[in-house]
């Protein structure tokens, strides 16, 4: 049974930056398409960016392009996501997903998800 474990979150400073790690066992994470979603309170999880089981096709929503870098280390069996110039609009839970298919933009586009890691990002 694939299991993801997010790590990395924190209270940080707008303007800083944050990476997030993700650890993947139970399955070989070269088979799977990876991703990360996050959740503001009160509001829907939204897709933030995925990677190909390639590790090409890096897919970003044009409002997190700049930001937001995707990265995977299929050796560490991990999956990381580095957030640069953190403003209070980025406060959530963070979540890793992983699926056999290809990425996707929607949440239940994902079979195997995380808990979650807490980023507050105060002003």
């Amino acid at each position: 049974q694939v299991q993801l474990v997010e790590s990395g979150g924190g209270l940080v400073q707008a303007g800083d930056s944050l990476r997030l790690s993700c650890t993947f066992s139970g399955g070989d994470i070269r088979k799977f398409a990876l991703g990360w979603f996050r959740q503001s309170p009160g509001k829907e999880r939204k897709y933030v960016a995925a990677l190909h089981t390639s590790g090409g096709g890096l897919y970003y929503p044009n409002s997190m392009k700049d930001r937001f870098t995707i990265s995977r280390d299929n050796d560490k069996s991990m999956v990381f996501l580095e957030i640069n110039k953190l403003g209070p609009e980025d406060t959530a839970i963070y979540y890793c997903a992983a699926d056999p298919m290809g990425p996707s933009t929607v949440v239940a586009g994902w079979d195997y998800w995380g808990q979650g890691t807490q980023v507050t990002v105060s002003s």
